[in-house]
């Protein structure tokens, strides 16, 4: 019995970076957390296809102290729609034994008893 199971999902994702190429691998970066809310165990996850939902450019005029060295700056942000095929365990197909066992980490002590001797 197999308790692997492979599925077609279509995920969400944003990303922000100085660069594009820093935006985009935020984005993708953050696929396998969404997936891992949603799931228990991956075994792989694989993107199939990339739409760019949204691509934004913010460029602005950094200065120090108000008025000096002015330049400028600019942000990227993209939102993309990824849909990826997971591979993952099914854990309610997975059959546990039970076993009853003693405490792991607990201290073991000798059976003391009190004797009063008499004489």
């Amino acid at each position: 019995m197999t308790a692997q199971k492979t599925t077609q999902k279509k995920v969400i994702v944003n990303g922000k970076g100085d660069s594009k190429q820093h935006a985009f691998a935020a984005a993708l970066g953050e696929i396998q957390q969404k997936l891992m809310q949603e799931s228990e165990v991956l075994l792989r996850v694989e993107p199939l296809e990339v739409e760019v939902l949204a691509a934004t450019e913010q460029t602005f005029t950094e200065r120090f102290l108000f008025f000096f060295f002015p330049r400028k700056r600019t942000n990227y942000q993209v939102q993309l729609a990824v849909t990826v095929e997971v591979s993952e365990i099914d854990l309610t197909l997975v059959p546990f034994m039970q076993e009853k066992i003693a405490d792991p980490e607990g201290i073991n002590l000798p059976f003391v008893s009190k004797k009063i001797k008499t004489n």
